[in-house]
């Protein structure tokens, strides 16, 4: 009798726990939605838009990158450029920290990410579709400008690199005949039409079917998690990671997982879907909405990926056992939990990801270029003369290993993130706007991102204490400076969309 009671006992309780894992996912996830709604909102009120005026997609049509499309069609391409590889590879990554993830991913999702994506979007609307080069410049200043024209191309020549070994190490890992090498130049050979060819010509069109794969591979994934009942055994804010001495949560965790919660690679994005916009007002679902997407992209693998392995401990085993490989996990999970055939289909949405984060940080580069040199981008003999080059050196460097790759585009890109989040803060103060929606984010990721590269060994591998000293100075320095020379400088001129 004893043992019958002591196993339902056991039972309720298991099953209370399963139900307290779905609470906190659902809470996490209904967190992401309310702050669509609610900050998103003020968040809007905040810049001001005006639904009357003409957009650079009406007013600078050229029929290759001033294209004006549907609202649908420009979310679903938003977000598919912003979820590249980090919502899934930097959750999983993420993951190995612990709980402490999820806390990460829905703040940071709302009050940094998604502050970062929409502001510099609607800056870019009202500046004739500018790039974030020049957005950037144009509140910060000339010195700045240059800078990020050289920060901003190298950072998109880095995401070309790594989205195209990314997929292709999934796409081998299918063993449907191709090699990673074929892969590789498949992918590649795509970038270069994708870079080329006017935006609705195949961007536009294919975007949709890649969107299905996503949405097949998000459903289907958090569905099997719980209809198998996978709970997390452990839920605290503890460092779990199996190098916790060497890779503190402060800052490790806030650079791995970048593209779920802030990532600067969106704002070199957003100039894109900026030039096909055909009104303001939709531009909180457009660039708020789609970072909160992905968001819930990042809350569903990080969750799979602790719950999948039975805790934080065990992920971290796997993850040594083989060799830190993301993309092991993720294929491994999806056949698993999908079979065979629902897991290629997961796969192929997971490969989606990042294809479409690639494809478009090409174009994005070219038209930086484009841009910079105020070089007209109608002939496609023009274009050719720009993406030529570009192509030569990301294939250039699809020959360095993955995984320095990965670690120098993870601090570029926050470190970008840093850049955007300031001059967002800028145009806000000079506009006498509400700057402490950017402001603060800035500094935090300021602080991280100093953190950072003077803590790891890619940088100047200084004792933690002391480098988290120095981070809090430097991030106290440059925010007196911010708001001197903002004190200092005059307002830009009039945007020219309002001009």
């Amino acid at each position: 009798m004893y043992n019958s009671f002591s196993k339902e006992v056991s039972e309720f309780f298991y099953l209370w726990k399963g139900e307290v894992d779905m609470v906190i996912f659902s809470l996490c996830i209904l967190f992401l939605v309310l702050g669509y709604f609610i900050y998103g909102s003020i968040v809007e009120k905040i810049v001001g838009i005006d639904p009357n005026v003409a957009t650079p997609a009406i007013r600078l049509k050229d029929g290759v990158d001033y294209v004006p499309m549907e609202s649908w069609r420009i979310f679903l391409i938003q977000f598919l450029n912003i979820a590249g590889l980090g919502p899934i590879f930097g959750a999983v990554a993420g993951a190995m920290w612990g709980a402490s993830a999820f806390l990460w991913i829905i703040i940071g999702c709302v009050f940094v990410g998604s502050v970062h994506d929409y502001v510099s979007g609607m800056l870019s609307i009202k500046n004739d579709g500018e790039s974030l080069s020049e957005i950037v410049g144009r509140y910060l200043g000339y010195g700045v400008k240059q800078f990020m024209r050289v920060f901003s191309i190298v950072l998109l020549l880095l995401v070309g690199a790594v989205f195209i070994m990314g997929p292709a190490k999934i796409m081998t890992s299918l063993n449907l005949g191709p090699t990673y090498t074929h892969w590789s130049i498949i992918i590649f050979i795509y970038y270069i039409l994708a870079t080329m060819l006017p935006i609705d010509q195949l961007i536009g069109r294919i975007y949709p079917v890649f969107g299905f794969a996503l949405l097949f591979m998000a459903v289907g994934i958090t569905g099997a998690i719980f209809y198998q009942g996978y709970p997390v055994p452990v839920f605290d804010m503890a460092n779990h990671h199996n190098q916790a001495a060497a890779l503190p949560i402060f800052p490790f965790l806030f650079i791995s997982i970048a593209c779920g919660a802030v990532s600067g690679f969106h704002a070199t994005q957003s100039p894109m879907m900026a030039r096909c916009m055909k009104s303001e007002k939709i531009g909180r679902p457009i660039f708020f909405g789609a970072m909160i997407t992905e968001g819930v992209v990042a809350i569903i693998w990080t969750y799979a990926a602790l719950s999948f392995f039975g805790g934080v401990e065990k992920l971290n085993a796997v993850m040594v056992e083989h060799g830190n490989d993301a993309a092991w996990v993720v294929s491994h999970i999806s056949n698993t939990l999908l079979g065979r055939l629902g897991g290629m289909l997961a796969l192929l949405g997971v490969v989606a990801a990042p294809i479409t984060s690639g494809d478009t940080a090409f174009r994005s580069a070219r038209l930086t270029i484009a841009d910079m040199l105020g070089y007209s981008q109608e002939k496609i003999s023009s274009r050719l003369v720009i993406s030529l080059p570009l192509f030569v050196i990301g294939y250039v460097l699809t020959k360095v290993d993955f995984g320095v790759i990965w670690r120098y585009f993870a601090w570029a890109n926050q470190t970008l993130a840093v850049m955007v989040l300031w001059a967002c803060a800028s145009y806000l103060i000079k506009n006498n706007k509400c700057h402490w929606i950017a402001t603060i984010p800035a500094m935090f990721m300021t602080l991280i991102c100093s953190l950072y590269i003077l803590f790891t060994p890619d940088g100047l591998s200084l004792e933690y204490g002391l480098a988290l000293k120095s981070s809090v100075a430097f991030t106290a320095v440059l925010t007196a400076l911010f708001f001197f020379k903002n004190k200092k400088m005059p307002a830009p001129l009039a945007d020219s969309a309002s001009a």
